[in-house]
Order: structure tokens, then sequence, then C-alpha cells
């Protein structure tokens, strides 16, 4: 006879494993460290590949992020905070990696007037497919595409992308206003829609 579970008591035996994994990497099991990566790999990488144009690089960083994280666990105090924690320290490799080509130390036109932020418009990019949004993000600047990324994605305000770049806040808006324009071009042609670059 097979037991049937609730949702809520599904989700409760998921976070049940979820926590068990994570005190047994706090405890160096690497069995857990790689049943952790698996969880928690395709959402890293993910980032890494928005962030970064390359994905070769985007899978290093994805490594050096999973490295970081487990020589750190046992300094993670919550376990239902694992998630937050873990795509904080990826994003921050990214941004690292962005710093050390100094992408912004070309003089950006900071007189660019921002279009309004029309939040319409960043719901109407973030409801395309994936990979639409990915191919569109490739055709990019690499300044923008960063400002993008922590902008709509990754939730940081315009005031501290300017201080974790080192730009000027209307620099960031005015990055973020091109960016979404022209993703917003991209997407509308036909090769952004599943057919890859063809």
């Amino acid at each position: 006879m097979s037991i049937e579970y609730s949702n809520a008591e599904v989700k409760n035996i998921q976070y049940d494993i979820h926590n068990k994994l994570i005190l047994q990497c706090k405890a160096g099991d690497r069995v857990a460290q790689n049943e952790l990566y698996k969880l928690y790999a395709g959402a890293m990488y993910n980032i890494c590949r928005r962030m970064m144009n390359d994905e070769d690089e985007a899978r290093d960083l994805l490594q050096d992020a999973f490295v970081e994280a487990f020589m750190k666990i046992n300094g993670l105090k919550e376990l239902s905070t694992f998630s937050a924690w873990m795509k904080r320290i990826t994003v921050n490799k990214c941004i690292n990696a962005i710093k050390k080509k100094r992408i912004f130390t070309i003089s950006i036109d900071e007189n660019v007037d921002p279009v309004d932020e029309d939040e319409s418009i960043d719901r109407e990019i973030v409801g395309h497919e994936a990979q639409s949004i990915m191919n569109a993000l490739e055709q990019i600047s690499d300044g923008c595409r960063t400002v993008f990324n922590l902008y709509l994605f990754e939730g940081y305000d315009h005031k501290e992308i300017s201080q974790i770049m080192g730009i000027s806040e209307s620099a960031s808006k005015s990055q973020y206003s091109k960016a979404k324009q022209k993703i917003r071009d991209l997407l509308k042609t036909k090769k952004f829609h599943g057919y890859g670059n063809k």
C-alpha cells in the first residue's frame, strides 16, 4: 500500500533532507557536498553565465564559488539561508572577475538620460525564455550586461551597483537603460526566440 503525502508534508521532507545535507557538508562529508552541488549547480551556473560572456569562465567561477562555499560553510548559522548565501558568494565571484577585467575603466557617457524605470518593460524582458535572454545578453557590452544583471536579476539598486563597480549612480542608470533598450529590441527579432543564432 502506497503512502500519499500532502504538499506541505512533501515540502517538510525536502526541507529536512536539505538541512541534513548541509549539516553533513559542515562535517566535511564529500558525498553530501556532491549532492548539494547537484541541487544548486544549475541555478548558480545560470547566474555565472548571465554575468560572464564566456561558458568556460562561467564554469570556472561556478567551481570557485562552490569551493569557497564548502570552505566557509561552518560559518553559515541559519541552514534555511543557504540558497541566498550561496547566491551571494556566486555573484561576488562574478563581480570580482568583472572588476579584474577593468571593463569600467573606459569612459562611460553619463550624459545619456536614463529612460523611466518602467517595470512593465522589465517584466516583459524577464517573461521571455531563459535561452532567448541569454542570447540577447551575449550581444551587449560587458558594462551594460553587468549593470543589467545586477539590477534586474540580482536585485541591487543603482546606488549599490555604483559602489560595487566604482561608477556613479547616473552611469549605472545609463548603462541599465542602454542594456534594457538593446535587449528589448533584440528579443523582438526572430533569432532570439528559440532559433539560436541561426
